[in-house]
């Protein structure tokens, strides 16, 4: 039910109240309330300019006539439904004629209430509530005529069908999400935007941590966003307002009897067919990935690359990957495990191949925001692989390394393909031991020989903070070590000296990136 300003007046903590201002937009819609106590206009538009808000003052505080009529300029640009004065000791006397003005002239409904009505803040606030929450009719309109719908067992032989059935009559629609937000049923009655869009602000606003429904306008698509529990298991239920008729009241119940209705047709949600896939690739069961992805009807070179991270389940990190998904044109399916999140990113439509390397900096430039501003994320990609089999070759090439990655690169946030595919060859080397093993490690015997122990940890500590975390930069191994770069450019020096070789030569570092990489995963496995 649509509350307008007019509805407000008619409340007895607004009766008697005199609208000396703003006459014309007292249709205005009400959608909340709240009380104004700032003391000059910047605070006002910043902690109250709320759209089709309805707002409480006495102007306590405020100091002059001038800042009051600048409060209320401000209020009226911000589009705020009404402005209602309280404790005036003359009533609309005690109000400057520039304040009554500004009103006017900038639309704002401006309502005095006169010293004779003795109503509080508290009375009022309940008042409007209420009229938002249930209304006139509540009982009357879309919850009797859904619960019609939904019940008529005779005639609907699904609940899909009841369901759809309703929608039509009340002008609404409903999408059921799984735990990881991807649909499972949908009954649209209108498309005036995207599913996937309207998914997205779901996760950019952090829906999952609300337990009642929120509010979201999605491209002027107005949608209430709530959990629900189906046979014990956790799903989220977004409706969809097509002509703005209900209230939030409205729609939370509608949400409740839509889910009774599920437990009175036995309705069990179909299986999400997504998270399915991704732990099937995850598990490297790739005949079941082959039939999911046809189900899905997802081209398998559509796939850019898979990841798995830690620490990037927040509103922060859901709205990082909507404007990347928005930006670069691509899909990003995921699953989440209490802190973890495992997923796979696809590129979207039919573009051409020159853009696929594009698409891929995106993917990295993805993963870099993620890292920003929050030293705990971890993540671990594949990006550039072949379809379902290098999808889950990926993931299985994540799931044997992340553990022992971070250990051989201490400085890095972000792990490619190409560090989790050195730290498995020296896993598999540190296992089976052996001449080969012992090839890479005897690169590093001459500082054993050639100098003292201390002198020695000193210089290996040097080289592998050089060649495995510094990229070979003096300068930011310096930065690394805490010492000076000069003292870096002699141990270098030294280091060349006792290995016989430029240790940045094209046929140095190979071997010598191995080595002091299974000498720091050989600390940790010890």
């Amino acid at each position: 039910m649509k509350v307008t300003v007019k509805d407000c007046l008619e409340l007895e903590a607004f009766t008697p109240g005199i609208l000396v201002a703003g006459k014309r937009n007292i249709d205005n819609r009400v959608r909340s309330i709240s009380v104004l106590d700032a003391d000059n206009a910047d605070a006002a538009a910043a902690e109250n300019g709320v759209r089709e808000q309805l707002l409480l003052t006495s102007f306590r505080g405020v100091p002059t006539d001038e800042e009051k009529t600048r409060i209320v300029q401000a209020l009226g640009k911000a589009g705020v439904a009404a402005l209602a004065v309280f404790h005036l000791p003359q009533g609309a006397d005690s109000l400057n004629k520039a304040v009554v003005a500004a009103a006017e002239e900038s639309g704002l409904p401006l309502i005095v209430i006169p010293p004779d009505n003795k109503a509080v803040y508290s009375e009022a606030i309940e008042q409007v509530m209420d009229k938002l929450l249930y209304g006139d009719n509540f009982k009357n309109g879309l919850i009797n005529n859904t619960i019609y719908h939904l019940l008529d067992f005779e005639k609907h032989n699904s609940f899909q069908a009841a369901l759809k059935e309703a929608a039509v009559s009340n002008e609404f629609q409903v999408v059921l999400l799984s735990r990881d937000f991807n649909p499972i049923l949908t009954v649209e009655t209108r498309q005036r935007t995207t599913i996937a869009d309207a998914i997205r602000a779901g996760k950019e606003r952090d829906v999952e941590k609300s337990g009642i429904y929120t509010f979201i306008d999605v491209n002027g698509v107005l949608t209430y966003w709530g959990p629900i529990t189906i046979n014990s298991e956790k799903y989220f239920l977004f409706i969809v307002d097509n002509d703005d008729n209900y209230s939030a009241g409205e729609i939370t119940k509608l949400a409740e009897i839509i889910e009774l209705a599920m437990g009175m047709w036995k309705y069990t949600p179909e299986r999400d067919v997504r998270a399915e896939f991704i732990k099937a690739l995850i598990r490297s069961n790739k005949s079941l990935a082959y039939s999911l992805k046809d189900e899905m009807e997802i081209v398998s070179e559509n796939i850019l690359g898979v990841f798995y991270a830690k620490g990037i389940e927040t509103p922060e990190g859901h709205e990082i990957i909507a404007a990347c998904e928005r930006e670069e044109n691509l899909e990003v399916m995921c699953i989440a495990e209490g802190e973890e999140t495992y997923g796979v990113i696809l590129k979207n439509g039919n573009k051409p191949e020159d853009s696929e390397t594009t698409q891929k900096m995106g993917v990295l430039h993805l993963f870099d925001r993620l890292k920003e501003g929050n030293k705990t994320v971890r993540i671990f990609h594949a990006t550039g692989i072949d379809g379902i089999e290098g999808a889950a070759d990926a993931f299985r090439l994540i799931g044997e390394t992340w553990t022992f990655v971070e250990s051989v690169f201490p400085y890095k946030r972000v792990f490619t393909k190409y560090e989790l595919a050195l730290v498995s060859n020296c896993i598999n080397l540190q296992v089976q031991g052996g001449y080969l093993k012992k090839n890479y490690m005897d690169l590093l015997e001459p500082f054993r020989r050639e100098v003292g122990e201390n002198k020695a940890r000193q210089l290996l500590e040097t080289l592998e903070t050089f060649v495995l975390d510094a990229g070979m930069n003096s300068s930011k191994t310096s930065v690394f070590m805490g010492i000076h770069t000069n003292t870096v450019q002699y141990r270098l020096k030294r280091i060349n000296e006792i290995l016989g070789a430029e240790i940045t030569g094209n046929r140095v570092i190979p071997g010598l990136t191995m080595a002091l990489a299974l000498k720091r995963l050989e600390r940790v496995v010890k």
